[in-house]
């Protein structure tokens, strides 16, 4: 299968990449840092073997450069599933946040997973078939202390996916919502937070590899995670 991963040069995007990459998939994988995704790349290579790995450092935040990696995918072939992790967060209230936080928000955690999949669709609605999972956020559901922007983009990221949900439907083409709590991964191994109180990022990658290999009749529509002592 080609399986398009966006942020997948580490976090959850790697780990869920790590799993595509032991069944054996041709990897389609992209992140700003062209020497950390390289690194990532002849990481898993080395691991897996038997999979294909194409990466493009590119920032998909900008339409542009969406679009411009969509196209690479489709040179590869249809697409099979599409998973937009690519995603940022800053922390704070709507009322003091820096100016421009809202709009760079918007860009990298709404804008990269609308454009790119605008730009792959067309193709996968021809195949009438694929899994399109959008990687949303428990602040996607509800808001918190310092949210902010960052909420406010994920919420419109999960309205995204159901929109996706209802429209594709009739084409075969499956969509995920991936609503994950608080996952140990870069933005938290500098807070202080016992590792052993944050979900691993094994733990969403295995979800989101399981849930796509369920029958064509069958789709998980969201998958909800939360650290068993609950949020943080």
């Amino acid at each position: 299968m080609n399986v398009i991963i966006t942020g997948a040069s580490k976090g959850l995007g790697k780990a869920i990449a790590g799993k595509f990459a032991a069944a054996g998939n041709t990897l389609l994988l992209c992140s700003r840092n062209e020497n950390v995704l390289n690194a990532t790349q002849q990481e898993l290579l080395q691991k897996f073997p038997q999979c294909s790995i194409k990466i493009m450092a590119i920032d998909v935040s900008k339409k542009e450069n969406a679009i411009a990696f969509g196209n690479f995918c489709l040179q590869q072939g249809t697409p099979d599933i599409l998973i937009n992790n690519a995603g940022s967060f800053l922390p704070g209230n709507i009322y003091e946040e820096k100016d421009g936080t809202f709009e760079h928000m918007l860009e990298t955690n709404l804008y990269s997973a609308y454009h790119l999949t605008r730009t792959v669709l067309p193709t996968m609605m021809e195949a009438k078939q694929g899994h399109i999972f959008n990687m949303c956020s428990t602040a996607s559901i509800a808001s918190y202390t310092n949210g902010g922007s960052y909420s406010i983009s994920k919420f419109a990221l999960l309205g995204l996916t159901k929109n996706l949900r209802a429209e594709l439907r009739s084409y075969n083409i499956k969509v995920t919502a991936v609503i994950p709590g608080a996952v140990y991964t870069d933005s938290w191994s500098k807070s202080g937070i016992d590792p052993e109180r944050i979900m691993q990022a094994s733990d969403v990658a295995n979800m989101v590899f399981a849930a796509s290999l369920l029958s064509p009749q069958t789709c998980v529509e969201e998958i909800l995670l939360r650290p068993q002592l609950g949020d943080l």
